[in-house]
């Protein structure tokens, strides 16, 4: 027999020792710079979180870019964007290559800068000095005037929602050449000039009249145009009748308050429009803001039309694989959990919380992968049975409604090992904020000490770390059994699937971003 005293001294030697303390105060593994910016962009948060405030992470997402070469902040900023969806953190970076390497900051711009939100995001952040510079700059000005000779007068016109800077704005800051009658009166329009009202665009021409006479056909401008002043239920049901997909998902209560669906044949089209897979891929969605859209909507929304968010989740979901042996994956319902998954942002804080986003992570993986067991946890383990033909929808509430606690990374792998248990992949989803778990004289983590044990029974068993919120230090270092990802993007599980079946290189997740071409 075997000497279990000895057994562990050995599989203790093995565990390196920790070199950091996390947020909460427990021991971890520092991140490289490249890793750790990588991680905190993917997450897209620059806002307040449970453990660290905006501030803090504006100054460590900043340290971070200074650590690493120009042209990896020019990777992270595109994998971000193209990637990941996400819009503050890429546009940071691009204010930082403004001031670090404008080359790079020309080749990269139009990936990053895909729409009028993030040219505004990008300018404002510039503007703001953050990254060093207040003025925006003659190449950053190139830019964007470049980007905007390069819209239709529909394109340009969608451009115009929002503020901070306004569209206007933009137009007096770079100054864009007209190239023709129409545009030029299109750019005063914008400003608010004298133009000739003759030679606009006939969008443009027809929202102006309809300003004037709410009884002429609806224009087809963007939502947020026709929606900036009091409207009558008629003009809701045109509205509904012309939405595009996110703005129907976002307006269903609204257009419920309106009497859109008592309209005969309404709920089935707004239905179809949330279903359709071609919409759904083009609003580029993200499954919890199907989770959110279900779990908001009142009963005047029919069931037909909250149905049909249930058959968009499959949809938005069906890219998830389904991994090869046995598959434990380990939601985090901790109390710190509880916060938004993207930060506290005042009134525009996000009602969906990192333990919605771990349970909808939990619940895909069962519905892809059936047999997958799920481990719950926070200071204990929850005991939960999901069944995969539930929908999502169903398995993610369940989850996100156990009962929470303090958090300890650990508990998982404890209980696998108890049961001496046999799994192929284990995935953690977590703010990665472990602190009951931390003994002072114990070498390293916890997770680390019982993925030990656990990797010894099972041989070529791979642990996948997944941080929902940006944070410089891991449970487990990165090595060729354990990958350390950030974010909640669709693209998380390819990346999780190449790692389970070896095809992701040895540096892992970083490697991904740097194989890139820009």
């Amino acid at each position: 027999m075997a000497n279990k005293t000895l057994f562990q001294s050995l599989i203790g030697a093995l565990i390196p020792k920790t070199d950091a303390v996390n947020d909460a105060g427990g021991k971890a593994y520092a991140l490289s710079p490249k890793h750790a910016l990588a991680q905190y962009a993917s997450t897209g948060c620059l806002n307040g979180t449970f453990y660290a405030d905006a501030a803090e992470q504006l100054d460590t997402v900043l340290t971070l870019a200074k650590a690493v070469d120009p042209e990896f902040v020019a990777k992270v900023a595109v994998h971000a964007r193209a990637v990941g969806n996400m819009k503050d953190l890429p546009a940071l970076l691009l204010a930082i290559l403004a001031v670090r390497d404008v080359a790079l900051l020309k080749r990269v711009f139009a990936r990053v800068c895909d729409n009028g939100k993030m040219v505004r995001t990008f300018v404002q952040i510039l503007r703001s000095g953050v990254a060093g510079r207040k003025s925006l700059g003659t190449a950053p000005k190139k830019l964007v005037r470049a980007w905007m000779e390069r819209l239709t007068d529909s394109q340009l016109l969608g451009a115009t929602v929002g503020n901070d800077p306004s569209f206007a704005d933009l137009v007096k800051m770079v100054h864009p050449k007209p190239t023709d009658a129409a545009r030029r009166a299109f750019y005063a329009w914008l400003i608010g000039r004298e133009h000739d009202a003759a030679a606009l665009p006939a969008a443009v021409q027809h929202f102006d009249a309809w300003k004037r006479d709410r009884t002429l056909p609806i224009p087809d401008v963007p939502f947020q145009l026709l929606t900036s002043a009091p409207l009558d239920d008629a003009t809701w049901v045109a509205i509904a009748r012309q939405s595009p997909w996110q703005a129907t998902r976002m307006n269903l209560n609204t257009f419920a308050r309106h009497g859109v669906f008592k309209v005969e044949g309404m709920a089935e089209l707004i239905a179809a429009r949330l279903r359709d897979p071609v919409a759904i891929a083009k609003a580029r969605v993200f499954p919890y803001q199907l989770m959110v859209a279900y779990r908001q909507v009142e009963a005047e929304v029919p069931a037909q039309v909250r149905e049909a968010l249930q058959d968009a989740m499959e949809i938005a979901i069906a890219n998830v694989p389904a991994f090869a042996g046995q598959v434990v994956v380990c939601p985090d319902v901790s109390g710190s959990m509880q916060s938004a998954v993207t930060g506290e942002r005042g009134s525009a804080t996000s009602a969906v919380r990192c333990i919605d986003v771990a349970a909808l992570v939990a619940a895909a993986v069962v519905r892809r992968n059936p047999r997958a067991e799920v481990i719950p946890f926070s200071d204990r383990v929850n005991e939960v049975r999901l069944n995969p033909r539930d929908s999502v929808m169903t398995n993610a509430k369940l989850l996100a409604e156990l009962p929470s606690g303090g958090t300890d990374c650990s508990l998982p792998l404890v209980e696998l090992n108890r049961r001496k248990a046999k799994a192929d992949l284990v995935i953690l989803v977590s703010d990665n904020e472990s602190w009951i778990d931390a003994k002072p004289h114990a070498r390293g983590t916890a997770l680390l000490r019982e993925w030990q044990i656990f990797s010894a029974r099972n041989p070529g068993a791979k642990l996948v770390c997944l941080d929902l919120q940006p944070n410089r230090a891991v449970q487990a270092p990165e090595r060729a059994d354990i990958l350390n990802i950030g974010g909640f993007a669709d693209a998380v599980f390819a990346t999780i699937a190449a790692f389970a079946d070896g095809t992701l290189a040895a540096d892992h997740w970083v490697g991904v971003i740097e194989r890139m071409d820009i």
